[in-house]
């Protein structure tokens, strides 16, 4: 039994032993092979080190430059190869008639006409039919069952702004101008026609907005004829509303003496303003 445990004892320790050889050994080899990886990645990174500093020096870095510089101009060359301008022969276009420009249909315009003015247009008919038909080479009539003043253009029209010149003459007319100074619309291009209404000016109602109208009349009309004089227009009034034609700056001048009256100032008072403005206006022209 004694011997059986000694020999037991003895492998035992000799098992011992060889476990603390092996693992003696296999620290030594891994750390052979620690030492190994430590030696390439330091070999790594010093060539690394090497290559970076050999790119940085000076002639590198001119190389680098210049080889840059030489591309974009390349590029530069091929771009400007790309854009040059080709160049365009320019389209020439004959001259067009104003048959052409009008697309070779006719055009129409028609202007209303209330019922309070029939029987002037019935009377002064000639008077409008005559200018428009041999001066302004247009086409004219007058639908009763529409009761529009129709006007069309024709193959012997040759001004294209004739028809809206004809237009112009007959909406003058209907607002109550007379013949003679809404003839003025188709002779002359720096004429207009402004309407306004005397409430836009002040909100008046009942006598107020009377005795405003009378104000912008004054007796017989004195007042108003004394404003067409001065500011060199002519001015309409219908109920409440106010039409003037004239050219832009005497337009301006009447509509100011206008609102002037109707906000109540006295007509003494507007003449003086209107003839000192007049007055001015001559002087600079």
């Amino acid at each position: 039994m004694d011997i059986e445990k000694d020999t037991n004892e003895s492998a035992a320790t000799d098992t011992a032993m060889g476990s603390e050889e092996t693992t003696e050994k296999f620290i030594k080899v891994k750390s052979r092979k620690a030492l190994k990886k430590a030696k390439r990645t330091s070999e790594k990174t010093a060539e690394n080190t090497s290559e970076k500093t050999a790119e940085n020096t000076p002639e590198k870095t001119a190389e680098n430059t210049s080889k840059e510089t030489m591309k974009r101009k390349l590029e530069q060359n091929v771009d400007m190869e790309i854009e040059t301008p080709v160049p365009v022969k320019r389209p020439h276009f004959p001259p067009i008639s104003g048959n052409q420009l009008k697309g070779g249909s006719d055009e129409m315009r028609k202007v209303a006409v209330p019922s309070h003015r029939f029987s002037p247009l019935k009377e002064n008919w000639l008077k409008i039919f005559t200018p428009i038909v041999e001066n302004l080479q247009l086409q004219v009539r007058f639908n009763l069952r529409t009761r529009n003043v129709e006007i069309k253009t024709c193959k012997d029209t040759r001004d294209i702004g004739a028809l809206t010149r004809a237009a112009d003459f007959v909406r003058a007319f209907v607002l109550g101008f007379q013949v003679e100074d809404a003839l003025a619309l188709v002779r002359l291009d720096d004429l207009f026609i402004e309407t306004f209404d005397v409430t836009d000016v002040k909100p008046l109602k009942g006598d107020h907005l009377s005795r405003a109208i009378g104000r912008i009349a004054g007796t017989g009309g004195k007042t108003k004829f004394t404003i067409e004089n001065v500011t060199k227009t002519r001015i309409v009034l219908a109920d409440s509303k106010v039409h003037i034609l004239g050219s832009f700056q005497n337009i301006k001048m009447a509509r100011t003496a206008i609102c002037n009256l109707i906000l109540g100032s006295p007509p003494s008072k507007v003449y003086g303003n209107i003839r000192v403005v007049a007055s001015r206006t001559a002087e600079r022209f």
